[in-house]
């Protein structure tokens, strides 16, 4: 009774502590975002500007790499905020075959040198650059108020078209590329939650979307790592699987307990081998080879003397011609003569220098029923 309390106390034991151990391993952790991807919700995350715009026009992410881009008919602009992993050679040339085939890329980058062969120059000093807000100008010279954190402006060609300056320089320009344009901004603080609806990036923003005159926005994560990408558990709701884990390891329990058996099943060597089976086997196999008949017999007949020794009390000492009345009275089913006769024959056997295989398969035999008689009792 005790040993099967404490039994049902240990376990107890495993279900409080696994308990508490899942609480804190399964229980709602803040979520780590990347700056500048379309699904944060964070200060730094783009979630306010995407949930806008999908409520007025047809918006998405793309988390493919360029070469799917579809190049459809119908305008669409991809909208590419501070990339975290600047493109190859052979992708680059994939964003500009998109575009020329009559779509828009928007690029919002702090320094976008290298992007697109586009130039930049210094503007200001990096140690100076932080939370500044500037006086931008459009082409109709109007006035806004804007958060810039760029320390470069862009270097536009005679071709390029100028969309926003500041005193230090161009903001953002338009680049006409086959059928379709480039743009770019070296401000993509501008899009950030926590920018957005501050002075007026807002208006800022819209205008750069509105140059497109796209029908369809994509929001590029590929640049970003690919971040909306899931496993197939992400799917489920954490209760859920704290659910579904705690039952596996209750059922391993159970089963455990029940004494169940898992893999295959090994037969003791114990169960299978007694009073040194093989040795016995290999003797035997030797006397035969060597034709040592008589040796065996005498073996068997010792061993058979012990026998009658431990189960019906007849002393071992005693001459086998002299076990008649003994026998008799333990051996049953066998008539005296038969018993008096098997003395006899034993003793001459025993007392013979050799036998050949029948005589010894005779005897062998002999001795092997009186043992199985003896054993059964």
């Amino acid at each position: 009774m005790k040993k099967a309390r404490k039994g049902w106390l240990g376990l107890a034991f495993l279900l409080v502590a696994f308990s508490v151990i899942s609480y804190y391993a399964f229980s709602p952790q803040p979520r780590f975002y990347p700056s500048y991807v379309s699904n944060s919700p964070s200060p730094t995350g783009v979630k306010g500007l995407y949930t806008y715009l999908s409520k007025e026009m047809n918006v998405n992410r793309w988390n493919h790499a360029p070469k799917f881009l579809p190049k459809a008919s119908e305008k669409q602009l991809l909208v590419i905020v501070e990339p975290m992993n600047n493109p190859d050679s052979e992708e680059m040339k994939q964003y500009i075959d998109f575009i020329k085939a009559g779509n828009t890329v928007l690029l919002l980058q702090d320094n976008p040198k290298g992007m697109f062969d586009v130039q930049t120059v210094p503007a200001a000093d990096e140690d100076n650059k932080g939370d500044q807000v500037f006086k931008v100008y459009d082409s109709s010279n109007q006035v806004y108020k804007a958060k810039i954190d760029s320390y470069v402006r862009l270097e536009a060609n005679h071709d390029d078209d100028i969309l926003f300056h500041d005193d230090l320089g161009t903001v953002a320009l338009r680049q006409t590329l086959g059928k379709g344009q480039l743009i770019v901004a070296v401000t993509p603080e501008w899009m950030t939650n926590g920018n957005i609806l501050t002075n007026d990036n807002l208006p800022l923003v819209i205008s750069l979307l509105n140059t497109s005159g796209a029908k369809s926005i994509l929001f590029d994560e590929y640049l970003h790592g690919d971040v909306t990408a899931s496993s197939a558990l992400s799917v489920y709701p954490q209760w859920f699987l704290l659910l579904l884990f705690q039952g596996i390891v209750l059922l391993i329990l159970w089963l455990w307990h029940q004494g169940k058996r898992f893999g295959p099943v090994f037969t003791p060597r114990e169960d299978s081998v007694r009073f040194s089976d093989e040795g016995l086997r290999a003797m035997a196999a030797w006397l035969i080879r060597g034709q040592r008949y008589h040796d065996s017999i005498v073996i068997q007949a010792d061993y058979l003397k012990l026998l009658l020794q431990e189960r019906w009390q007849i002393p071992y000492s005693r001459e086998w011609q002299d076990l008649s009345s003994c026998l008799e009275r333990k051996w049953h089913g066998i008539k005296p003569a038969e018993i008096r006769s098997f003395l006899q024959g034993l003793t001459a056997i025993l007392e013979k220098g050799t036998l050949n295989k029948q005589e010894y398969l005779l005897w062998s035999g002999r001795l092997d029923q009186l043992r199985k008689e003896v054993e059964q009792g």
